[in-house]
């Protein structure tokens, strides 16, 4: 990966428990344009608060992450040790604290470690340059199994870009104009402007259309930083050099979320829901949801059960404008149901052949007007709850 003008370092705190390295640092060598987006749950973490604070100003230099502990619902203490964190990194760095990003993932409510924070930070900020775009991935993980990357190459003329980025999440996965954690990074030259608009509609076409389970975190953030260390000429609104960074921008983002579905905790299917004829775009996204996030769905997929009337079931009270004789189902290319009614046995036993495949596709037509929206989820296992029942030991 030829990313220019950031490093990376990951060390062991033993924030949670020893034995993994749980702290990451993010460093831009000059001030990136930056923007973000954060968690809608009005309980949020001390980190979200203090990151939401500052992103404002539209730079960044640094990120520092842990994973183990996600300093929410921690009082006015986590707010102090949230604030410590960047502060010693700032220094370290010799940069303004204004600059410095804070993320926690991890348990809540549980108060954060800071003698053990305190006493690694040293060696993070020494360690700058020696991990990878992998490393930081696997520092940020939690329940996840795998680490999750994406990269792309641009260029303008003859000056090439990168966009790369990483994500954490498998469980407690239901974004709403955020994420769970997940940082791009770009050595692009692009207008703050159009960068911001570009990010919020890509992450609206990613990781606002996935679910696993429909809880949204207390630590939700997405963050992008352009630090223009490849020293294009700007990227600017209305060119064909603004098209190829949304689409590069779209492909990490879209990317990594899908990664995200496909390590559910517990998951064994990942499923794309595509709601077609719905009379706006919004009710489509709203009836898709309801799908994806229905337990009964999802314990039918994870089952292999062609309950299709499950699916018609959530359509029916996610609140979109449906007319139950027009609607319309398909698991991958087989017609489960037409008019509102079964398409017959051969479709069950076709059907049921479908749901026995790894990834799969089910498609609704409302029948309605031209409104569409495709969303990503899993299916739900024993496993999910058995990971969910002992996380916290």
């Amino acid at each position: 990966m030829s990313l220019k003008g950031f490093q990376f370092s990951s060390v062991e705190a033993a924030i949670k428990k020893p034995g993994r390295k749980d702290l990451a640092l993010i460093w831009s060598e000059v001030p990136a344009v930056a923007t973000a987006v954060f968690t809608t749950n009005a309980v949020k973490a001390a980190p979200v608060v203090l990151s939401a604070e500052r992103i404002v100003c539209g730079q960044a230099q640094a990120l520092v992450v842990n994973s183990g502990n996600a300093n929410a619902c921690t009082g006015n203490q986590g707010m102090l040790d949230a604030r410590e964190t960047t502060r010693l990194v700032a220094e370290g760095l010799g940069i303004a604290e204004q600059l410095v990003q804070v993320c926690s993932t991890g348990v809540i409510g549980v108060p954060l470690p800071m003698e053990r924070v305190r006493a690694a930070v040293p060696a993070l900020l020494a360690g700058r340059g020696t991990a990878s775009l992998d490393d930081l991935a696997a520092a940020i993980m939690t329940t996840d199994t795998f680490p999750k990357t994406e990269v792309r190459q641009g260029a303008v003329g003859a000056a090439g870009y990168t966009v790369a980025g990483t994500a954490k999440g498998a469980g407690m996965i239901m974004p709403n104009m955020a994420t769970m954690l997940a940082y791009v990074l770009t050595d692009a030259v692009i207008e703050p402007g159009l960068l911001n608009n570009l990010f919020k509609v890509a992450v609206d076409r990613s990781f606002n259309a996935i679910t696993i389970d429909g809880d949204t975190s207390t630590n939700d953030t997405c963050l992008l930083m352009a630090n223009g260390a490849a020293g294009n000429q700007p990227i600017v609104s209305g060119t064909p050099e603004a098209a190829h960074f949304a689409a590069l921008l779209d492909e990490v983002l879209l990317g990594l979320a899908k990664q995200i579905v496909k390590d559910g905790e517990g998951a064994t299917k990942f499923v794309e829901i595509r709601l077609t004829g719905a009379l706006s775009d919004a009710d489509a996204k709203r009836a898709a949801m309801a799908v994806a996030n229905s337990s009964l769905v999802k314990t039918a997929f994870f089952g292999q059960d062609a309950n299709w009337g499950r699916i018609f079931a959530a359509v029916g009270y996610s609140g979109a404008t449906v007319d139950p004789e027009r609607l319309a189902l398909w698991f991958d290319d087989v017609c489960m149901a037409k008019d509102g009614v079964f398409a017959g046995e051969d479709a069950e036993q076709r059907g049921t052949e479908v749901l026995k495949q790894k990834e799969l596709r089910v498609t609704v037509d409302l029948g309605l007007g031209t409104g569409q929206a495709t969303v990503y989820t899993s299916d739900l296992s024993h496993e999910y709850v058995s990971i969910n029942a002992d996380y916290r030991t």
